[in-house]
């Protein structure tokens, strides 16, 4: 019985570290069709449904609204995008949530953006694919009271 409990953990464990890595994989796919300007490469790594609330505040709702703005942004912004994921947490089998610094740089008179973003990816029957990003400027500490 021990054994059978260990084969299995040691199954899901294996699973889980090769969905982790797809996650990854997915989140470097979005920044490379960012890098160059791939409106359907960037469609195809959305769900339908899929949403994003950017530092502006602006809500892209759906994927086509999401490539437009993201397509609109990059050409405006210009600059380097890059994003470090720290962390990868399974909600279920088929949620998870990328957690990553996500920076700018080379913006105009070479400004630097450094920002927080956490994304939310499904696996689909087509394979992990984005749901939801949530990009975040940091803000100061509040204050002690």
């Amino acid at each position: 019985m021990k054994l059978l409990i260990y084969l299995l953990s040691s199954v899901a464990l294996f699973a889980q570290s090769r969905d982790d890595a797809a996650v990854r994989q997915l989140v470097q796919k979005y920044m490379d069709a960012r890098d160059q300007n791939d409106a359907r490469a960037i469609a195809a790594i959305f769900t339908a449904d899929a949403d994003q609330l950017v530092s502006s505040g602006e809500w892209r709702k759906g994927r086509d609204a999401l490539v437009k703005g993201t397509m609109a942004s990059s050409q405006s912004s210009g600059g380097k995008r890059t994003i470090t994921v720290t962390s990868v947490r399974f909600l279920a089998p088929t949620v998870a949530i990328a957690d990553g610094h996500y920076d700018l740089t080379g913006l105009a008179g070479g400004a630097t953006r450094n920002m927080w973003t956490s994304i939310v990816c499904t696996r689909t029957t087509d394979g992990w694919r984005i749901a939801a990003i949530r990009n975040m400027l940091p803000a100061a500490p509040a204050p002690a009271k």
